[in-house]
């Protein structure tokens, strides 16, 4: 027999506060019921079910709620906001557009990703690199397929900021191949630990690259959350299969174990 909890929730939760300086966060109610299934600590979210737009330019798959894509049950998850897998044709990209309050981390799988941005900031972002932009109190910034017929495929995450109104801010740093094959290399954090990027969340991001069998396994501390997406290939998480694409929500774990099915790459986000 399944065991069921309702809490209701009557004052507003802050990421949610959070969220209204973001122009493509929906609104959101004040007063919340939600449903936990106690026995549901991974919640398996499979690339499918994710939101989908094509633009011929762009082609992009939203885990959680962006732009003309709503799904009231997958806005965010704790402070995680953004997890958009966006394939970019040669010559594509997005125009100088503005955000504050939101703290933006690209990481590039294939092909080359150009920046620029009203900081100065002038990059080419390559497999291995890990961009990351604090918007703060705004800042506007583009990017464009480095090449103009060879596609880019990238993630682009945003993770809502510690505090609202902080100075811009911007990290670019390469994270090898050899450093992630076979274990969790830590690349942002909060203290900016062991060479990684230094972000204002109290979340953690660790990338892996996995062969078949090969694992990796990271502890939770209490009160933690994680969030796993599979960015290429196929693993299992605590013995239920990922294929490329699928994502994992999870609460209520003391530890998890990533094992390569396929020739993988995974992000795994410890969360506040």
């Amino acid at each position: 027999m399944h065991l069921l909890t309702i809490v209701v929730i009557t004052s507003s939760i802050q990421p949610v506060s959070q969220a209204s300086a973001c122009a493509l966060e929906p609104p959101l109610l004040n007063q919340v019921a939600m449903v936990l299934y106690e026995d549901i600590m991974i919640k398996i979210r499979k690339s499918d079910e994710r939101g989908h737009a094509d633009h011929g330019w762009l082609n992009t798959h939203f885990t959680f709620s962006f732009a003309d894509y709503y799904d009231p049950k997958h806005v965010h998850f704790r402070t995680l906001r953004v997890m958009n897998d966006d394939r970019v044709a040669g010559g594509g990209g997005f125009p100088m557009h503005p955000h504050r309050d939101m703290e933006i981390v690209t990481y590039v799988l294939k092909g080359a990703l150009e920046h620029r941005d009203s900081m100065g900031n002038g990059s080419v972002i390559k497999p291995g690199d890990i961009q990351y932009m604090s918007a703060g109190t705004g800042v506007t910034h583009s990017e464009f397929n480095a090449s103009k017929t060879e596609p880019v495929h990238l993630y682009q995450i945003w993770m809502f900021p510690e505090n609202q109104g902080l100075t811009p801010a911007y990290d670019q740093k390469n994270f090898t191949e050899a450093a992630k094959r076979g274990k969790l290399r830590l690349i942002a954090s909060p203290d900016g630990r062991d060479g990684a990027v230094k972000i204002r969340q109290d979340n953690e991001l660790y990338a892996t690259v996995l062969g078949a069998g090969q694992s990796v396994k990271h502890e939770l501390k209490p009160e933690r959350h994680a969030y796993v997406q599979v960015a290429r290939g196929s693993v299992k998480l605590n013995g239920k299969d990922l294929a490329e694409g699928d994502g994992a929500a999870i609460s209520a774990e003391k530890s998890l174990e990533l094992t390569g099915v396929n020739e993988a790459e995974v992000l795994l986000f410890d969360l506040a």
